[in-house]
């Protein structure tokens, strides 16, 4: 390596290397201009010829680092001719012992030779010890940075905040009192609430059906350029708890807790879809279900028992749509039915679960009872969660005390695995306590869906898109229906909110006997039972 009094008797060319390694730094004015400034200034007065600048806007390893790559290349390619190296600090060459003194070697492998205004670089032990604590001390620095950074991280997790990447849905935004924080990204957090909603409820069954309706939404944004998303997405936004408003992060042991941002839904939602997740089945997802085919899967062969498929059938001069039956063996295998045929007589079939007016009030009326009666048992709801929750409080200061005196490791995992089902308890004890009491909406608003549902499930077939139908098939009927060939739809098991308006308006009720309904059933003697 060559010493400053050959470099400024041979090497009349240098080349300027920058580096920054966060976007705070270009913002706070410790960017690639200024160090370039500095350097050309200082080329400048030590009558160097500037020939390239090399930058680089990231950390990381040499080979990740194109401006280093296209600068080493450079000296090679002039190995002849040799080049000044100069960089604005020690730091900016790299934050590392080891990385440095690769770098260093590298450079002068290369036909460099390194300079600075910050630093005189020298091949005599004094100067060679200056530089490696000066390279020791900016990696102490950067370690210690990540320190800082991560214990401010996990102390700000504790007070409820998320540090991390802000999911679909939420933004950060600097709000008053509390800094950068989650709010909601409008429309997709609205969109992503209405998912979560329905899969909770069961409007959506499946992973799929709410992957099919998050693509359906045109300002929802999509993973993959044919308008798709991934699985993955959809099991994120499923099982993410901070839809439900609250934080947790167990690699650095900080459990459930309330978050500062709003959530998408209740906490209490998100255990229903978490128990959903668990008990349901796990179906392939299935592409042919479409807005062609709405009762693709849920009408029978009347034959074989099994689902109907459909397809389009290519005529002469169009396309016609059919239902058949994919079962062999069956006699109606293959024999198509017109697509109008079937959905006509389901239309048919809906119209007839409209109640008449009359019974729509009665229903109406029936709901808005026990709407009332709800509310004033709100107050016992209330004080049974309180007592509750400080049941859990104490459960969970009892485990604390035995992890202190436990010595085997896998007693004290039990006891933590423990702690945290009691935390989720608390919390979902602590939300609905919050919640019991007056309701939030009025008694039309809320059960406005319900009220358009019941009064006519054929006006929601008619006009809503196929999510919408495939919730009136789960909530009209209790069974898929069958379908004969020759006869039509067979009679339906319709559900029991239909079935119970269908027996008061047809009269098919009465009163319960003094006896009950069962007959007097007598034993030895003149013994019997008594009423």
């Amino acid at each position: 390596m060559k010493s400053l009094q050959d470099t400024e008797r041979i090497a009349s060319e240098a080349v300027i290397y920058c580096r920054v390694s966060s976007a705070k730094q270009l913002r706070e004015g410790h960017g690639l201009d200024s160090q370039e400034t500095r350097c050309r200034e200082y080329a400048r007065l030590k009558g160097y010829q500037v020939v390239e600048v090399f930058t680089d806007d990231m950390s990381g390893s040499l080979t990740a680092r194109p401006g280093m790559q296209a600068m080493l290349a450079h000296l090679r390619k002039h190995r002849k001719h040799p080049h000044v190296v100069i960089i604005d600090d020690i730091s900016r060459l790299a934050r590392g012992l080891e990385a440095h003194l690769q770098l260093r070697a590298d450079i002068s492998r290369a036909g460099g030779i390194l300079e600075s205004p910050s630093i005189e670089f020298g091949e005599d032990s004094d100067s060679l010890l200056v530089e490696n604590l000066l390279a020791s001390v900016s990696q102490h620095q950067r370690q210690k940075n990540g320190e800082q950074t991560l214990n401010r991280m996990r102390a700000r997790t504790m007070n409820g905040y998320w540090v991390f990447q802000a999911p679909v849905g939420y933004r950060y935004a600097r709000t008053a009192g509390h800094g950068k924080m989650l709010v909601r990204d409008e429309p997709i957090a609205s969109i992503q609430a209405e998912a979560l909603e329905g899969f909770a409820c069961g409007r959506f069954a499946t992973q799929v059906e709410v992957k099919r309706f998050l693509e359906s939404q045109p300002a929802y944004p999509k993973d993959l350029p044919n308008g798709e998303i991934r699985n993955q997405r959809v099991t994120d936004l499923l099982t993410r708890v901070i839809y439900a408003g609250y934080v947790e992060a167990p690699s650095w042991d900080i459990g459930l807790r309330p978050g500062q941002h709003e959530g998408l839904i209740s906490f209490e939602t998100f255990q229903r879809i978490q128990d959903r997740l668990k008990s349901m089945a796990r179906a392939p997802a299935r592409k042919d279900i479409s807005a062609d085919f709405p009762l693709r899967g849920f009408v029978l062969c009347n034959d074989c028992g099994n689902a109907l498929t459909a397809c389009w059938s290519t005529g002469k001069h169009k396309k016609y749509p059919y239902y058949l039956c994919p079962t062999k063996g069956c006699p109606s295998y293959r024999k198509s039915i017109g697509r109008d045929v079937i959905e006509g007589e389901f239309e048919d079939l809906l119209r007839g679960l409209s109640p008449s007016a009359g019974m729509f009030q009665l229903a109406r009326a029936m709901f808005r009872d026990a709407w009332d009666l709800r509310i004033a048992q709100a107050a016992d709801a209330a004080k049974s969660l309180r007592t509750a929750v400080q049941r859990i409080e104490t459960q969970i200061e009892q485990f604390l005390d035995r992890i202190v005196d436990a010595t085997q490791p896998t007693v004290i995992q039990a006891y933590e695995k423990r702690i945290a089902t009691l935390e989720s308890e608390k919390a979902l004890a602590l939300e609905r306590m919050l919640q019991t009491g007056q309701p939030k909406k009025a008694f039309e608003e809320m059960f406005e869906h319900a009220m358009t549902f019941l009064a006519s499930p054929w006006n929601i077939w008619r006009n809503e898109g196929l999510a919408w139908r495939r919730t009136v098939l789960r909530l009209a009927f209790a069974e898929p229906i069958p379908y004969c060939r020759n006869d039509g739809l067979r009679t339906p098991e319709i559900a029991f909110p239909f079935k119970v308006l269908a027996g008061i308006q047809t009269g098919d009720c009465e009163m319960v006997r003094p006896g009950g309904f069962e007959p007097p059933t007598f034993g030895s003697g003149d013994q019997r039972s008594i009423p």
